[in-house]
């Protein structure tokens, strides 16, 4: 820990450029961050005061495959990316968390009360103290902070910001009272109760493990509790293609049923056969007994799980096309994960409002720009949000230009994928 006075003067001589090299990869956005770092800092110095202070980081994500897989415990390919949250936290003596969100109202969460408040519901008070509950309950060291972040994960569009926010207030617990001991797929676990539990969204783990394991990851969630993380090595600028992610400008807003009912649907199915989840029923038994779950469950459930069943299968594709180096398999699966999404998931658009298509027209305008160069698909949990697309370099100012033109400047993001999940920035 560092006195901010001394963050400020090694971040204004520029000392620790080749750690955010490490971070961001991006050699355009150094200058971006120093500048952001440093101003975290002093913000921190205008709440609180100077004095001693860590330096966190939790990156959001970007969902390469396995589209609404997680949450009936199948396998996802996912990737952290290098737009995350930022926090500059010290130590408190009593048993209180105070922390500003840049553009927000300061939090102030009492760790004395941690159970459940139903007021809190929705509420980024209501992560705190989930993760604070649920990291105590798992025997960890807790205590109270005080803490500036900001964030640069956009909002409501795919990328996790939630995720990558409950992960961070995990590493700063980690790094303040647990010498940074807990493991990242536990900060991923308990973020999840936090999430479902504390904040009421029945989200599944993928964004919390992606936000907290980092880089691109191949995870089976065939037990929850003991999920199979595996890091798969891949260099995309070797293949002169470019991750864009293009916020579409649609509203999340009375969403969370349209989210909720994808999850509900596939459980009908895997009731349909007396298990809990789709990943413990035989895909042979599922294609059996169609005529069967359409009298008992409807039309939509049975889509729904028929693209959960052939979405497994396209993230081993995928997995396995990036290991061979058969970048162009790979770029065919993600497509075919985004026609699934669109035709049998049918998470690009709510019925509640079919004049408003966001995803839809940037999917549309993809399609008819990207053909041999790049391929496209929804992004997250889909509705509304982001779309993903793997674009040729040669092709991405083209590309970026037609979405923003579409969206508004600014709106298609050109990315990197992150080595790093919730860390510690000066290690």
């Amino acid at each position: 820990m560092k006195e901010t006075k001394v963050l400020l003067e090694e971040f204004s001589a520029k000392q620790h450029q080749e750690r955010l090299q490490e971070i961001y990869v991006d050699t355009g956005v150094l200058e971006y961050q120093n500048r952001r770092y440093q101003d975290a800092v002093r913000k921190y110095e205008e709440l609180y005061g100077a004095g001693p202070a860590e330096l966190f980081s939790a990156p959001g994500r970007s969902e390469v495959g396995g589209n609404h897989t997680d949450h009936q415990h199948g396998e996802v390919l996912a990737a952290s990316i290098n737009l995350d949250a930022i926090a500059v936290a010290g130590r408190l003596q009593e048993p209180v968390i105070k922390l500003l969100s840049d553009g927000y109202p300061m939090i102030t969460v009492d760790l004395s009360r941690l159970e459940k408040d139903s007021t809190e519901e929705g509420t980024s008070a209501g992560l705190i103290r989930g993760m604070i509950y649920g990291l105590k309950k798992n025997g960890h060291k807790t205590g109270g902070f005080q803490a500036y972040v900001t964030s640069d994960v956009l909002n409501g569009a795919g990328m996790s910001s939630s995720a990558a926010f409950e992960v961070l207030v995990g590493t700063i617990i980690s790094g303040l009272y647990n010498e940074m001991a807990i493991s990242p797929v536990e900060i991923a676990q308990v973020a999840q109760y936090a999430e479902n539990v504390y904040f009421g969204k029945p989200c599944g783990l993928m964004d919390q493990m992606a936000c907290s394991v980092g880089g691109l990851i191949h995870i089976d969630f065939a037990d929850p509790e003991h999920p199979v993380v595996e890091k798969v090595e891949v260099d995309f600028s070797a293949y002169h293609h470019s991750l864009c992610i293009t916020d579409t400008k649609g509203s999340h807003a009375d969403l969370t049923d349209d989210y909720a009912l994808i999850p509900q649907e596939m459980k009908q199915v895997a009731d349909f056969f007396g298990k809990g989840f789709l990943r413990e029923v035989k895909a042979e038994e599922f294609y059996k007994n169609i005529p069967q779950i359409r009298k008992k469950c409807g039309d939509r459930p049975v889509l729904r799980a028929l693209h959960f069943f052939e979405e497994d299968k396209r993230v081993e594709k995928e997995v396995s096309a990036l290991k061979n180096g058969d970048f162009q398999g790979f770029l065919d699966t993600v497509q075919a994960s985004g026609n699934s999404s669109f035709k049998y998931l049918q998470n690009i658009y709510t019925n509640k409002d079919v004049q408003n298509q966001s995803v839809s027209m940037g999917l549309a305008v993809s399609d008819s720009i990207l053909f041999g160069h790049g391929v496209s698909r929804v992004h997250g949990g889909g509705f509304a949000g982001t779309i993903q697309a793997f674009v040729a370099d040669d092709f991405v100012e083209e590309y970026r230009k037609a979405l923003d033109s579409l969206y508004g400047e600014g709106s298609c993001h050109v990315l990197k994928v992150r080595p790093f999940g919730g860390i510690k920035v000066l290690a």
